[in-house]
């Protein structure tokens, strides 16, 4: 069994099931596992077999539960699935981690239609997966020739319809195709259609036009291929569009302000804790905004740094007051706040609010 973490820094390399705690409990297995780096707010988790070609003993998983030894941070989800999830199939299966106060992404089905010239008569010999990547991250490797869908095959094209699970990816950016074959080929790739089964748009265009040589006894053949473009439905276009004639009539009225929060330098002063902010003025107040792209720190709200924040919102006048404060979470997340600068560029001004406390 392995595992895939992925968080808010990036994502982990594939963590092997190795380190069992003693003193187990019937039909219970804990591990304690040691991320080589911090991975940020964890939001995702992908669990699989290794070696699905060697072997096909099945795991039945029922329960799955991490806790964070340091802040006690503890999720859980019943489970109720077998791996692999077909006897020579895709050997994944992934969930989002839901943390209180923060919104889950969700489970999607995909639907990958490969259009390709002479895939299906090699299909026995030939081994092919492809990685999707979007802005919440990526799919891994998964198979593509384990479960065909509506299949079409012509005199000289032919398409099929893969079915992908998946944590939502959010904005489609890329596919990573790897191909190999017990024999030598040459495959006939033309593009890959790619949607949500439950939405008819958007449908992400990758163009490929390309045959692939593939030798038996070589390395896997890879290939990185952007999204050429996205097919999107009239209603859905015309919505784009007037929200991004809106978003510009609203940018007009908007007030950039940057934000200087300066942390104590005192023992413990820092926090990791999700800080969030309201400005008050005289004409108008500001919707909350959490404080959490710091420009100069990876890590914001540390002993002694000062972390620069810029927001845009609504025209507040002249600014009077400002609401700060932060969720409590992790471990020791009291925090020192020194104090905040505010400048407001479209007024040449520069508020101070002190908090020392």
């Amino acid at each position: 069994l392995v595992m895939v973490f992925y968080g808010s820094y990036g994502k982990s390399n594939t963590v092997s099931m190795e380190n069992k705690v003693e003193h187990q409990a019937k039909n219970q297995i804990t591990y304690d596992i040691h991320l080589p780096s911090d991975l940020g707010m964890i939001y995702k988790v992908r669990l699989g077999l290794q070696s699905l070609e060697y072997s096909i003993s099945q795991l039945s998983l029922h329960h799955f539960k991490m806790q964070n030894t340091l802040t006690l941070d503890t999720f859980s989800l019943v489970i109720n699935k077998t791996l692999p999830l077909s006897l020579n199939g895709d050997g994944w299966i992934e969930f989002p981690v839901e943390w209180p106060l923060k919104e889950a992404l969700s489970v999607v089905t995909y639907h990958l239609t490969v259009f390709s010239r002479n895939i299906l008569s090699e299909r026995n010999l030939v081994h092919m997966t492809a990685c999707i990547y979007g802005t919440h991250g990526d799919t891994g490797d998964r198979s593509l020739l384990w479960s065909l869908q509506n299949v079409h095959q012509g005199e000289d094209n032919e398409s099929f319809v893969v079915i992908v699970d998946a944590v939502e990816l959010g904005e489609l950016d890329k596919v990573v195709l790897l191909i190999s074959s017990k024999t030598d080929c040459k495959l006939d790739i033309k593009k890959l259609h790619l949607k949500e089964a439950v939405k008819e748009h958007p449908i992400y265009v990758f163009e490929v036009n390309e045959a692939f040589s593939v030798d038996a006894n070589k390395t896997k053949i890879q290939r990185e291929i952007p999204v050429s473009f996205v097919i999107r439905g009239d209603k859905q276009k015309n919505d784009i569009d007037n929200n991004l004639h809106k978003e510009g009539s609203q940018a007009r009225n908007l007030t950039e302000y940057t934000i200087k929060v300066y942390t104590g330098d005192k023992r413990g002063a820092g926090t990791d804790a999700n800080v969030h902010i309201i400005l008050f003025g005289n004409e108008d107040k500001s919707e909350v905004f959490q404080l959490s792209q710091s420009q100069e720190h990876q890590d914001p709200f540390e002993r002694g740094k000062v972390d620069t924040f810029k927001i845009r919102t609504k025209k507040l006048g002249s600014l009077r007051s400002i609401e700060i404060g932060h969720d409590g979470k992790g471990f020791a997340s009291g925090w020192f706040l020194d104090k905040v600068e505010i400048t407001d560029a479209s007024r040449n001004s520069v508020y101070c609010f002190s908090c020392n406390r």
